[in-house]
């Protein structure tokens, strides 16, 4: 099987494609390094050159509304119009658990937007929504950082180390398409505020994490109840804690 990962070499497709060579797959790592903008269509034939599947785990430069949702309009109809004219038979995206329930601004909303097209298209698809990524937390308290404290209401979440989420694609990769959508979420849930405390505490980051219910979160622009993953549901295996002591030692031996 010949597999093209589109965004090989960004923080999910390094993963998926060292997860795909393990299992002997032959696999084409495209991105703009290698020539490849999806945004333009610019190498993708020479890509998509007798590939069976693609996976898209590209993402936009700009994660405001209008930048993201211009993006992947763009990038995914190139993709499509290159898969057909390739004789691809399984395109294979990465979203985002909510992205189904957005509105029509913001980042959810554009990767609503990308899914629609994939779906519309005429190629045969799976589309695999993720929770937030457990690193994640730190674009998080970004976004939500007030002077020295980050103030967070406290909605549930179910995070998700991206090296599971890697794993489900490549096991989605590997079978036939779904015609539809699954989620996958971490193996606990918790409240917004303690994921992102505990994220920080490993990167000994001075800020406070406070739980207020008046607070208005930024990034997120679905409600919290369409946070968690819904049925039809992958259950990743990698705890929150077992992260971050991963983490922990990474710091230690001088890597991220």
């Amino acid at each position: 099987m010949r597999i093209v990962v589109l965004g090989g070499t960004g923080h999910v497709g390094r993963k998926v494609v060292d997860k795909l060579e393990r299992r002997a797959q032959a696999v084409v790592v495209a991105s703009p390094a290698s020539g490849v903008d999806a945004r333009t269509g610019r190498g993708l034939d020479a890509a998509l050159e007798y590939a069976d599947v693609l996976i898209d785990v590209t993402n936009s430069p700009d994660l405001s509304g209008p930048a993201a949702r211009s993006f992947f309009e763009e990038a995914t109809s190139h993709l499509l119009a290159a898969e057909e004219r390739a004789g691809v038979k399984h395109h294979l995206v990465l979203s985002i658990v909510g992205a189904d329930h957005a509105g029509e601004e913001g980042y959810f909303a554009a990767k609503g937007v990308q899914e629609q097209a994939v779906v519309s298209g005429p190629i045969p698809y799976s589309i695999l929504r993720s929770t937030q990524f457990y690193d994640f937390a730190r674009r998080i308290a970004e976004w939500n950082t007030t002077e020295d404290t980050v103030h967070l209401p406290p909605r549930p979440v179910q995070p998700v180390a991206a090296s599971d989420v890697a794993d489900a694609l490549v096991e989605l990769a590997m079978g036939r398409p779904l015609a539809g959508s699954v989620d996958v979420g971490g193996p606990e849930q918790m409240l917004l505020p303690d994921f992102v405390n505990r994220v920080l505490r490993v990167d000994n980051d001075p800020r406070y994490v406070v739980e207020d219910d008046d607070a208005t979160l930024v990034g997120f622009n679905v409600s919290g109840d369409h946070l968690l993953p819904s049925s039809p549901s992958l259950s990743a295996v990698t705890t929150l804690d077992s992260w971050v002591h991963e983490e922990g030692l990474r710091r230690l031996v001088g890597t991220r």
